[in-house]
């Protein structure tokens, strides 16, 4: 390839650096970064000098796809699993082996950042920067989701108060407001209170923006006559004849693409030693499908060698979504599967107490391999070889990590340690060589786990008994009547985006490790059909979580310049 610029806006891609920036916290110019991917500077749209997004133009290199790694983890627990840091920190140890590679991951979310999480751009010597950014208003994405999404709820409201031309049914208006933070005061409120002027009263509520259906739209759309159209179907009530009522009825689409014209290009910003990273979208696995966008994943694919992604929480939320919602709706297919475990979840598993997990007890990292087990054969299902990588904390015995090692040589797993937290790429070297080999290997074309064709029920038993492990499905009367209300619109061949726990394989939060004969109870069904997907709400799932006792939010100020208080 020349050096020469083509119609795709693309430069040559260049070896990335290699050089030692652990003992550093500069960043380097976000356009050195994007030349590093071939980026030409006419598609970077700089936002300052340490973060820039990248135009549509920019999505073709000409050149072969790179490989495309999925991260994912055993069920998560309050000892932490590290996810988001492995991911960075095997970029990093791929970069260090001599590797073009690319991180696509998501964007943090407000509601976790000031909530109990804190934030998501990894931690240690395996981090995304500028971090503070990042876990703040970044470039806007989160707001732009946000206005573009309560735009239409003021639209909806606007037309009922102005005469309700389309006949629409306000007890039967399922599209609510979105914000980004967690309130739990806004989960059931009711608006137009007030008299004539003030609009026509009804009962709503608040989701939080990353269970927007507008950001699972954002993120699954291929460009943005994709976006339009996606927008163009979302469906916010009936008629009084039942029939549907679309964002498009409500001419509502144009002015929602316009404010979404530039959250639509992918974020480019780097990690700590300095690996290029597209971090764009933010949807919840445990509410919504829990990947980055298919924008931001395919511009990655296009210019670099390696690209690793994650999908959020465990395998059997994330994973299982990154499969049969984003990876056959956007035609990727992963050529290698990571499930990061920590010893730490692995004793929660087994049974140990929070305060006692820093004692050495290797039977019960036996007891919690059950539930990492579970999640070596959900992979499986898909046809894909899982590889496990050890989050090392430094509390962890040479015999408890034994313990893991031998249980992947039982069962045919490769197996790596990761010491990313401390050491960064370096730390990382390890993994990355047992990853590229594992996915220069080979292996065949994933399988979904269920045909579009199927019914709901079927769909909804195959991913309980098989994912889950469950025993029986159960409905509430709501679901059953949510179900056959879909049936009559005719979209039961969607695929389903369950919203469930992310404590357990099963839909109650208490039971950890790999439970045996529980059943799942479906709620309600949500029909997403700008997305393209039904949600089925298992359990006690809400979409607006609420801040803990004490939030992290008392925990942060600005010291000096300086944010202090804030995780990850």
């Amino acid at each position: 390839m020349s050096g020469k610029d083509d119609d795709s806006g693309t430069l040559p891609l260049r070896t990335f650096p290699r050089r030692d920036r652990l003992t550093t916290n500069a960043p380097r110019p976000i356009a050195d970064v994007a030349r590093d991917l071939g980026i030409d500077p006419k598609n970077l749209v700089p936002y300052g000098d340490d973060k820039a997004k990248i135009r549509l133009a920019a999505r073709e290199s000409g050149r072969p796809p790179g490989k495309l790694i999925l991260v994912s983890a055993l069920t998560p627990t309050d000892a932490g699993e590290g996810k988001t840091t492995t991911s960075i920190g095997l970029a990093q140890g791929m970069a260090r082996i001599g590797e073009r590679v690319c991180l696509a991951l998501r964007e943090p979310s407000l509601g976790p950042t000031f909530g109990m999480k804190g934030g998501a751009t990894g931690g240690g010597r395996a981090v995304v920067v500028p971090s503070e950014d990042i876990n703040l208003h970044f470039t806007g994405d989160f707001h732009a989701v946000t206005a573009a999404h309560n735009l239409l709820a003021a639209m909806l409201d606007n037309h009922l108060h102005q005469g309700n031309a389309l006949g629409i049914d306000s007890r039967r208006v399922w599209w609510k407001r979105v914000m980004d933070v967690n309130d739990r005061a806004l989960r059931h409120i009711i608006v137009g209170l007030g008299g004539p002027l003030e609009g026509v009263p009804r009962e709503t509520g608040f989701d939080i923006t990353a269970a927007s259906e507008v950001m699972a739209v954002l993120c699954l759309s291929e460009d943005a006559a994709d976006l339009r159209a996606r927008l163009s179907r979302l469906l916010v009530a009936l008629d009084r004849d039942g029939n549907p009522v679309t964002a498009e009825a409500l001419q509502a689409v144009g002015a929602m693409v316009v404010l979404l014209k530039d959250a639509l290009m992918p974020n480019l910003v780097q990690t700590i030693d300095g690996v290029p990273a597209l971090i764009h979208g933010g949807p919840f696995a445990n509410i919504a499908h829990g990947c980055n966008s298919v924008i931001a994943t395919k511009m990655a694919l296009s210019h670099a060698d390696w690209v690793i992604t994650e999908a959020g929480f465990a395998f059997d939320l994330g994973g299982e979504k990154f499969f049969d919602i984003k990876c056959r709706t956007a035609g990727l297919d992963p050529a290698a599967v990571v499930l990061v475990a920590t010893i730490r979840a692995l004793k929660r598993h087994g049974g140990v107490a929070k305060e006692q997990l820093g004692t050495t007890d290797p039977a019960a990292v036996e007891r919690g391999l059950d539930n990492l087990r579970k999640h070596i054969e959900n992979v499986r299902v898909f046809g894909k070889a899982p590889i496990v990588a050890l989050n090392r904390f430094g509390t962890d015995a040479e015999e408890e990590i034994a313990a893991v090692r031998r249980m992947c040589e039982e069962m045919g797993v490769a197996f790596a340690p990761a010491d990313h937290f401390a050491r960064g790429g370096e730390g990382t070297t390890d993994l990355a060589r047992v990853v590229t080999a594992a996915a220069n290997a080979g292996s065949p074309p994933f399988k979904p786990l269920y045909a579009l064709d199927e019914p709901f029920k079927a769909k909804m038993e195959k991913i309980a008994r098989t994912i889950y492990g469950a025993a029986r499905v159960g409905y509430t009367p709501a679901a059953e009547r949510d179900l056959k209300m879909i049936q009559k619109l005719g979209y039961e061949n969607l695929p389903l985006c369950v919203a469930k726990t992310q404590s357990s394989l099963s839909d109650n939060p208490k039971l950890a490790g790999r439970p045996q004969g529980f059943e799942v109870t479906v709620r309600n069904i949500v029909l997403a059909a700008g997305a393209g997907f039904m949600v089925p709400l298992l359990g006690d799932m809400i979409r607006m979580p609420g801040l803990p006792a004490t939030p992290q939010a008392v925990k942060m100020d600005l010291v000096d310049g300086k944010v202090v208080g804030m995780l990850g």
